[in-house]
């Protein structure tokens, strides 16, 4: 008894032995619903390109473009400020790429420039920008003004607020090969005065026509162009635009392409530009 009690316990082992590959976890449902996101944000891209103007998608695309300040000047300094701060009052005057109030850029004194000038141009353009907003936004009223705003576009320049007329295939805005208005155009040119004889700028018209596939001698690109503009400040009159107002008239025949195919029915367009005050100058 003595001997049994002291001799050592006995421990069995049981190993599992598993068949297989064994679990491979869930990765692949993460994959797949990677794949999943990714489809669902392709098919709502595609929805958007179909579903929007394309002042809209200009909007979209500036949303998303980044706004990060990068450094135009070569220096020796990190970052995107060159090692500069942002919130320094010299850092922009100092690499020549702008100015504050307080602080007006080396370009700015050199030509005699003031604070006070930077300024009314800064209010100048965002009244200007005031305008293209409250133009844009008409789109949503009526499935009929959203139509119309479909062969408009708008950007600020330095010129001005220049709005954009153009066609697209198989809407004209000009009986083919004439300088007669649809009633698209019309329709367009209606809602352009209402926004224009809310304010007082001077204006600007340009016409721009497609190249020909036919290369003649006498192209009659520039005289078309010249005529259609001129089409449009008669119009602009009968909408009680004061002609006083119309600053200049330019045909540009096919010389500005907005595509690069020449003779696409996009580059038969026409602006009409809201200018900026030049009386400062």
């Amino acid at each position: 008894m003595g001997a049994q009690a002291n001799a050592a316990p006995v421990i069995i082992k049981r190993k599992k032995v598993v068949g297989g590959g064994g679990h491979h976890g869930g990765a692949w449902k993460v994959a797949y619903a990677d794949f999943v996101t990714a489809m669902m944000a392709f098919f709502m891209l595609m929805w958007l390109l179909n579903a929007t103007t394309e002042q809209q998608r200009k909007g979209l695309a500036d949303y998303f473009t980044p706004t990060i300040p990068i450094n135009r000047i070569s220096g020796g300094g990190d970052g995107a400020f060159g090692g500069d701060s942002i919130f320094s009052e010299m850092t922009l005057p100092q690499n020549g790429t702008g100015g504050t109030e307080t602080r007006t850029a080396q370009e700015q004194n050199a030509r005699g420039d003031t604070g006070a000038e930077t300024t009314v141009v800064a209010r100048e353009t965002d009244e200007l920008r005031a305008i293209e907003e409250a133009l844009v936004g008409r789109g949503g009223e009526t499935q009929v003004m959203e139509n119309l705003m479909r062969h408009i576009v708008t950007r600020i320049t330095d010129e001005g607020l220049v709005i954009e007329l153009f066609e697209l295939e198989q809407v004209p805005l000009f009986e083919e090969g004439t300088d007669t208005p649809t009633q698209l155009l019309k329709d367009l040119v209606t809602v352009i005065s209402s926004t224009a004889k809310a304010v007082s700028n001077d204006i600007a018209v340009g016409g721009h026509v497609a190249a020909s596939p036919i290369v003649i001698a006498q192209s009659p690109a520039w005289e078309m162009s010249e005529r259609r503009a001129t089409r449009i400040r008669l119009m602009l009159g009968e909408s009680e635009i004061s002609a006083k107002r119309v600053m200049r008239v330019t045909g540009h025949a096919d010389r500005e392409p907005v595509l690069s195919n020449t003779m696409a029915k996009r580059n038969n367009r026409v602006e009409i530009i809201l200018l900026r005050d030049t009386s400062r100058d």
